[in-house]
């Protein structure tokens, strides 16, 4: 990502842009990191076969470079969904563009959040399952250990 992010932002300075980057994900958080695979698993058990195969024959047949990516990092299975640290393609197997997840404890989720923000990534949208429910864990939880990395971080480089 950091190195996507830098090759596209120097090309747009090269035309004389500014850009800014965001990721949109699913957020799964919890106590403790057992907990939150332990949902992930949860919603992948509730996910019929047979709408898991329909909507992987639909994304196939989309003109969409991000569909085609999402669908490459599962290949429309349910084996190895963990696609990267606390990343999770599980929801892509039946929904349509963001179909990731962080998945992890509420100090593993602000981690993430915090290395993507350092790989270059302005702005986020967070969502999960249900909604409510997890931007309370997510707000109450999740941002103010990321507020910390941040302020850790910010301290060190005044240094």
């Amino acid at each position: 990502m950091a190195e996507r992010v830098a090759r596209v932002r120097a090309e747009a300075a090269r035309m004389g842009r500014t850009l800014r980057f965001g990721i949109r994900l699913h957020v799964i958080t919890r106590d403790t990191a057992a907990e939150a695979w332990q949902e992930a698993d949860r919603i992948l058990a509730g996910f019929d076969p047979e709408a898991v195969r329909a909507s992987q024959e639909r994304f196939a047949r989309m003109d969409s470079t991000g569909q085609a990516r999402m669908t490459a990092l599962h290949g429309g299975s349910a084996e190895a969904l963990t696609v990267a640290p606390n990343l999770w393609a599980g929801i892509g197997l039946v929904r349509e563009g963001a179909g990731t997840a962080l998945v992890g404890s509420h100090d593993d989720v602000a981690r993430r959040l915090f290395e993507y923000g350092r790989a270059g990534i302005d702005e986020f949208v967070l969502s999960g399952y249900p909604h409510l429910e997890e931007a309370y864990r997510v707000g109450e939880e999740v941002a103010p250990r990321l507020r910390a990395l941040t302020e850790a971080a910010a301290g060190k480089a005044a240094a």
